[in-house]
């Protein structure tokens, strides 16, 4: 479904991605790194918001800054991690129904109702997504995207804004679903429980781990160098792992 090749990628002369080599079948893949490690531009560039050097390939086709048209864009769906910077329309109905009107669907009433159902958001339709919690907007911005029904998912730190019952709708919201889609996260929680295969960006702004995420669970090292957990001197009674997640 989707193969990237020897990408790398710069802001001005910082580098992003360092000779990224990827391979992803139809299947929810937690992208994991720290901050700064290059996860946020790879969805970029797999989104075709960024074009950097090497080589991408969407269901075959080689993704160029004159590929990417309107079936690829209707193929693919990019959340990001601040709904604010989504958001432009006046209503929720009018935020889910604005990409169905650019793509073109006839039945945009009864696709955004049946959504909002589907999100148990209804009650919200007629009012400014700017006036809603965070995690109400992330859960509108994510149906807008759902709604068109796209063939892949690029979710950039999508519980950033939400709190822990929002988080735990959303995980069982990804587990049911089948569409495919890439996870980029620090919260190993929210990668484990998403997710059963995991990629790990390093701080080098390479693939530093690729694999069952079982597995990188237990592998601490991997975790300590991607900087995904960190070990502490400090004791206290109600912890009982031996390093801490962040």
């Amino acid at each position: 479904m989707i193969k990237v090749k020897d990408l790398s990628y710069f802001y001005d002369d910082v580098l992003a991605l360092d000779r990224i080599n990827f391979f992803m079948k139809k299947e929810k893949v937690a992208l994991l790194g720290s901050n700064g490690s290059g996860k946020s531009t790879l969805l970029r560039i797999l989104g075709g918001l960024y074009f950097g050097k090497g080589e991408y390939w969407f269901d075959g086709k080689k993704i160029t800054k004159r590929s990417v048209n309107k079936e690829f864009r209707r193929s693919v769906g990019i959340l990001f991690q601040n709904p604010e910077s989504m958001i432009f329309n006046p209503s929720v109905f009018d935020e889910i129904a604005f990409s169905l009107r650019e793509f073109g669907f006839s039945d945009i009433k009864e696709r955004v109702i049946e959504i909002a159902k589907r999100f148990k958001i209804e009650h919200l339709l007629k009012k400014s997504p700017l006036n809603l919690s965070g995690g109400e907007k992330q859960k509108v911005m994510l149906a807008s995207i759902l709604v068109y029904e796209p063939k892949v998912l690029f979710l950039d730190e999508p519980t950033a804004a939400m709190d822990p019952r929002t988080t735990g709708w959303f995980i069982d919201f990804m587990n049911d679903i089948e569409i495919p889609f890439i996870l980029a996260t620090h919260d190993l929680q929210v990668a484990y429980e998403s997710c059963k295969r995991g990629v790990v960006m390093g701080e080098e702004h390479k693939i530093l781990w690729d694999g069952d995420i079982d597995e990188l669970m237990g592998d601490e090292e991997t975790l300590l160098k991607a900087n995904l957990v960190y070990k502490s001197n400090r004791k206290r009674k109600f912890i009982n792992s031996k390093y801490h997640l962040i």
